[in-house]
C-alpha cells in the first residue's frame, strides 16, 4: 500500500532524555532551567575516561547475551558520542544501513551521570533495546497502524492526501502503542547486564532521578519514573 512510505525512521531515540515534559502537577524531576544547565555541561576527562572504561566492560558481556538471544542477527555493537553541543542529557540505540546495532550517548549525558553506576545503566538498557528487537517490532506496530487508519480513509473513499494523513497518524499511534512496555523491557534486561557486567544496577537507576517524570500519559512514549526503578529493584533482587 502507498501509505506505508510514511513510516518513521527507525530509531529509539530519547530513552533516557530529559526533554520530555513532566505531567501536570508534578513535583519530581528537574525544572527547566535545571535542564537547561545540565545541557550547556561539558565533560571532562576524568568524565570522558569513565565512559571509555564503563563500555569496555557492558560492551562484551552485552554482545554475548545478544548472540546468546539472536545468534542470527548482527550483535557487534557500535558504540559512538553524539557531539552536538548544548544537547539535553540523551542516549539512544539505533541501526546502521547494513543493520549494524549503534548505541549513542551524548556529551551532556556523560558530564551528568554521577557514578560508574549510572554511566553502565544506561548503556545496558540501550543495549538491550536491540536485544529484545524493539526497532523490528515498532516497526511492525507502525505498519499495523498505517494500514488499519489508512485502510479505513480509503474504505470511506477519501482522498489520496486524507489517506496518507490518516496513515501517518496511524503509523504514529501504533508506534506508541507498546513503547513503554518496551522501555521497562529494556530495563530489566538492562539490569541483568548491568549486574553481570560488574555494576550495580539499583544504584544505576537513580539516574531517573535526575529526569522529568513523564506521568502515566495516554500514548506516552515512557512509563513513570517510580515504575522503572522499581522494575530495576524487581529484577535486581531475583538475580
Amino acid at each position: 500500500m502507498r501509505f506505508l512510505g510514511v513510516l518513521a525512521v527507525l530509531v529509539l531515540s530519547g530513552c533516557v532524555s530529559t526533554t520530555q515534559s513532566p505531567s501536570s502537577g508534578t513535583s519530581q524531576g528537574p525544572t527547566s532551567e535545571e535542564v537547561a544547565r545540565m545541557a550547556s555541561k561539558t565533560p571532562t576527562a576524568s568524565d570522558m575516561a569513565r565512559f571509555r572504561a564503563v563500555t569496555a566492560r557492558v560492551e562484551p558481556v552485552a554482545e554475548r547475551m545478544c548472540r546468546e538471544q539472536l545468534p542470527n542477527e548482527n550483535c557487534d555493537f557500535n558504540i559512538i558520542l553524539d557531539e552536538r553541543p548544548n544537547q539535553p542529557p540523551n542516549a539512544y540505540m539505533t541501526l546502521d544501513r547494513s543493520g549494524r546495532p549503534i548505541l549513542a550517548f551524548n556529551l551532556a549525558l556523560l558530564a551528568n551521570v554521577r557514578n560508574a553506576d549510572e554511566l553502565a545503566f544506561v548503556v545496558s538498557h540501550e543495549a538491550a533495546h536491540h536485544i529484545r528487537g524493539h526497532i523490528p517490532r515498532t516497526v511492525q506496530n507502525q505498519q499495523t497502524g498505517a494500514i488499519l487508519l489508512g485502510g479505513l480513509a480509503a474504505l470511506i473513499g477519501a482522498g489520496s492526501g486524507t489517506v496518507d494523513a490518516a496513515a501517518s497518524v496511524g503509523a504514529s499511534v501504533g508506534g506508541r502503542t507498546y513503547s513503554k512496555d518496551f522501555e521497562l523491557e529494556a530495563d530489566a534486561l538492562g539490569t541483568v547486564i548491568a549486574q553481570r557486567s560488574g555494576y550495580d544496577p539499583v544504584r544505576g537507576a537513580e539516574f531517573f532521578n535526575q529526569l522529568p517524570d513523564p506521568g502515566d500519559r495516554f500514548l506516552g512514549t515512557h512509563p513513570p519514573n517510580p515504575e522503572r526503578i522499581a522494575t530495576v529493584r524487581r529484577v535486581a533482587s531475583g538475580l
